[in-house]
């Protein structure tokens, strides 16, 4: 007994002073994983398996560890071929109670390494990379592919164009409308009819949470002749309420109609789409009727983005970058199933401005990992390239 005693205290003294890094280390290099490595709320979430695969996949993608940087929580783990953001939280007893991986970005010499990749992956892929107005990287910028919610970039674009006018101010407040309400993403659909909100609040969902109630209240508002104006090809311009409407399962018909109908016919259809009830959204786990969607160029939505990039709103959620790498940092992404964009405004320390948009469109699911990983190569290589200045 006390030989049991005095072998399990040095091991759970060990486990207890280990550091966030050596558990980063410990977990990304060995072969098996043991479970007395995570707290039990962790493993009552993810079960050690499924933590070996995700590993396994990352070595596979990125190669042997180098090393691991970082403090706190939050590290970048080294790897032969690309580095891993990550962060970690050890408990009392030095197991971990949560882990997070984000994008691995690949090791990439220049923008023309970094956009390679692209070219590889299946279906259609569009990519842009600005530096102020001048094209630093392109794959096929001017072909239109839909982009899901990106295209709340040209509500606000609208919405910014009336203000300036003195038609609406940012503190407008007016009062949800149960026509309004949409399917998640987002907050609002769970919020009651009558609730008033500022249009700076609706903008701000719409963009920082994609919240497709709000963006369908500010479609109404400024009006569907006003974003139409900033996108020929988009018309009739869909609310999200409409696309799910006849996306669904349950309207057949009235997608085949619309499919068949020319822009009057489908204005007139929309009528129609609205006394028909919101499908669940279970019933978009695979890419469906990817027609009904809204279609821009990414050279388009760097337009779109050079619009807006500048209102504070666009900087809540800095997506795919790393906001401590820049001084600003704009972001409006969108997919769906088969869907999928990032659209990134940037300002390196000496001023410098840049914008990186990719779309990827394909009949089967897709690889969001992989691609946000790409991204993050393109973010890595302007970084490079304004550090060489």
């Amino acid at each position: 007994m006390a030989f049991t005693l005095w072998a399990g205290a040095p091991d759970a003294l060990a486990q207890a002073n280990i550091t966030p890094a050596a558990a980063l280390e410990r977990l990304l290099v060995s072969e098996a994983l043991e479970a007395d490595w995570f707290a039990p709320v962790f493993l009552a979430q993810i079960p050690v398996e499924q933590v070996e695969i995700i590993v396994a996949q990352l070595r596979a993608g990125l190669g042997q560890l180098v090393g691991v940087q970082g403090s706190g929580v939050n590290y970048e783990v080294v790897f032969e071929q690309g580095v891993l953001p990550a962060q970690i939280v050890l408990d009392a007893e030095g197991r971990i109670a949560g882990l997070f991986f984000g994008p691995p970005r690949p090791k990439v010499s220049g923008l023309e390494e970094a956009l390679a990749p692209f070219a590889e992956l299946p279906g259609q892929v569009s990519v842009l990379v600005l530096g102020g107005s001048a094209e630093l990287a392109a794959l096929n910028p001017d072909e239109p592919l839909a982009v899901g919610s990106a295209f709340k970039l040209a509500v606000l674009a609208a919405l910014r164009q009336q203000i300036a006018l003195g038609q609406r101010s940012w503190d407008e407040v007016v009062v949800l409308d149960e026509t309004w309400r949409s399917l998640p993403s987002g907050i609002l659909q769970e919020w009651p009819a009558g609730s008033p909100v500022t249009l700076h609040t609706l903008a701000a969902l719409m963009i920082s949470f994609s919240d497709n109630t709000a963006t369908d209240a500010l479609l109404h508002l400024v009006g569907r002749d006003a974003v139409e104006a900033l996108t020929v090809r988009n018309r009739p311009f869909l609310s999200t309420r409409e696309a799910f409407v006849l996306k669904s399962p349950a309207n057949e018909d009235l997608l085949a109609r619309w499919r068949a109908a020319d822009e009057a016919g489908r204005r007139a259809l929309l009528a129609e789409a609205a006394n028909r009830p919101l499908p669940t959204a279970d019933v978009f786990d695979s890419p469906r009727a990817l027609d009904v969607e809204w279609f821009f160029t990414t050279r388009e939505l760097c337009g779109l983005m050079g619009a807006v990039y500048d209102l504070p709103l666009m900087s809540i959620n800095p997506g795919v970058a790393n906001a401590d790498d820049w001084a600003w940092v704009a972001f409006k992404g969108g997919s769906e199933p088969g869907v999928l964009n990032l659209t990134t405004a940037l300002a390196d320390a000496s001023g410098a401005r840049y914008c990186v948009s990719a779309t990827w469109n394909h009949t089967d699911n897709l690889d969001e990992l992989r691609f946000f990983g790409l991204y993050s190569g393109l973010l890595e290589a302007i970084k490079q390239l304004g550090a060489s200045r």
